[in-house]
């Protein structure tokens, strides 16, 4: 692999140190949050706003008073009973 401008190196405490012109480019600045997440074999950084503004988009179709945590409940209790009479 050739050497990249973008490369970077794991330092003590895993510190990963962002080259200023990806930085720059992607205008992050200290203090700005980023989330770290495995997507494969590849280490991918987003800014925790992107990241909530995808989520919401993903789950937008969800009714404001629908409870998945309770659906999921009543599904597991569904096939639990369902199990006890077999």
């Amino acid at each position: 692999m050739a050497r990249s401008d973008n490369e970077v190196h794991v330092g003590a405490q895993g510190r990963v140190v962002i080259p200023a012109a990806l930085r720059k480019a992607l205008r992050l600045k200290r203090g700005d949050r980023l989330v770290a997440r495995k997507v494969g074999e590849s280490l991918v950084l987003e800014r925790r706003e992107a990241l909530e503004r995808r989520l919401q988009e993903r789950f937008a179709h969800i009714p404001p008073d629908v409870s998945l945590v309770d659906e999921l409940i009543a599904e597991r209790r569904a096939e639990a009973d369902r199990e006890e009479r077999r």
